[in-house]
């Protein structure tokens, strides 16, 4: 009995000693432990990634005209108005005494013009009267010289009165006008997407951002888009019309469906990215239950070309190499020859996050390296390979 447990640990202890030998003679001293795959069919769809944010098309920031105490506010922040409704009243008070003085001058600039009218009526009689005795010598140059300069001044005076009574009427249409500025009007069919002024505050006629300048702000809902900045090296495959998804960072499990509306023609350098970037305009199609608001982060996906079905492998599993001296880069995969790793150059083509179109005429039963992605880039031609098979989902 002792005899054989004696003969059982001398088994198993020369077992444990063989393993390695066994192993080397098997599968080679440096064999990688790689993951393989056939080459499969795959619907590519090429896009390009963009981030950046939502806004208006269609937004108007209501600023005063006039300056002078908010009386009345007609809306709410987040209120339907339609083009035309009366959203905010500056107190009128002042407006209309200054209207009530405009009038007034209007009127006493007419009057004078009336009365230098009928001066002139009678001035222009005795002129007459003073010429007919001038010319039979009843009277001397001298009372006629009077008689005509006094008909020549007031015909002055009246030119006079009747500029007055034209600054007059123009001063009346300014304040006019400025009155009915006290009354804000929406110019656009849209939602109160902010207010900016209380009642009691002093609205300023002011395009700097200084308090009371600012009213409300009114946007369309209906004209939301997208508004992203693509990479110089991206812009050349965007098109007009190109479809994209875009999920906003607040819906990140609802992507949206949107369309390439423009591309700006300059370059511009956004802050916090590094190089030059252009924006690109994504109408959303439909936003579904999502509610949307100006100022949100999002993301989008373009896709630069329709979906295809093409033979392609994990994009992992392609090796690329420069060669800087010739200008010239190329692409390779690693193929598992009979346990060998072998080196194999290749024609590549459409890509996405996941898969890389292979366009070389590769046999679709060979076996490519597809990781670990450690092993796989330090993997060398003539490595012996232990490979484990794995099928692409």
């Amino acid at each position: 009995m002792n005899a054989k447990k004696l003969l059982l640990v001398v088994f198993i202890a020369g077992t444990v000693v063989a393993l390695p030998f066994v192993n080397r003679i098997v599968f080679g001293v440096n064999s990688k432990e790689v993951n393989v795959s056939t080459l499969s069919q795959r619907v590519i769809s090429p896009s390009i990634l963009a981030s950046g944010y939502l806004a208006h098309e269609e937004e108007v920031m209501l600023s005063s005209e006039v300056i002078g105490k908010v009386a009345a506010l007609f809306v709410e922040e987040g209120d339907v108005v339609v083009q035309g409704d009366l959203v905010l009243r500056v107190d009128d008070k002042n407006f209309i005494a200054g209207l009530e003085q405009s009038e007034a001058a209007v009127r006493i600039n007419t009057i004078d013009i009336e009365r230098q009218i009928v001066r002139i009526d009678n001035l222009e009689r005795q002129f007459e009267r003073s010429k007919s005795l001038y010319e039979r010598s009843l009277i001397g140059e001298e009372e006629y010289e009077v008689a005509r300069n006094q008909l020549d001044l007031s015909k002055i005076d009246l030119l006079s009165a009747r500029e007055r009574l034209a600054q007059a009427s123009a001063q009346l249409d300014q304040v006019n006008d400025n009155l009915s500025k006290t009354q804000v009007i929406s110019p656009i069919n849209g939602v109160i997407t902010s207010l900016d002024i209380k009642v009691g505050e002093t609205a300023i006629a002011s395009s700097t951002n200084i308090p009371g300048s600012s009213l409300m702000t009114i946007a369309n809902p209906a004209s939301i888009y997208t508004e992203v900045l693509v990479d110089e090296a991206d812009v050349a495959n965007i098109e007009i019309g190109q479809r994209a998804e875009i999920v906003a960072i607040a819906y990140p499990d609802q992507p949206m469906q949107g369309v390439v509306r423009f591309i700006a023609n300059t370059a511009k350098v956004a802050q916090g990215r590094q190089g030059l970037s252009f924006v690109v305009k994504i109408d959303i199609a439909d936003p579904g239950a999502v509610i949307l608001r100006p100022g949100m982060s999002c993301r989008a996906e373009i896709f630069t070309r329709q979906d295809q079905e093409v033979t392609a492998v994990p994009i992992q599993a392609i090796i690329f190499e420069e060669d800087r001296a010739e200008l010239r880069s190329d692409y390779f995969i690693f193929v598992n020859d009979n346990g060998i790793a072998k080196k194999t150059k290749v024609e590549v083509g459409l890509s996405d996050d996941e898969y890389q179109e292979l366009m070389s005429e590769i046999d679709e039963n060979v076996e490519v390296v597809i990781g670990p992605n450690q092993q796989l880039r330090h993997l060398l031609e003539g490595d012996r390979l232990n490979a484990t098979r794995v099928e692409q989902q």
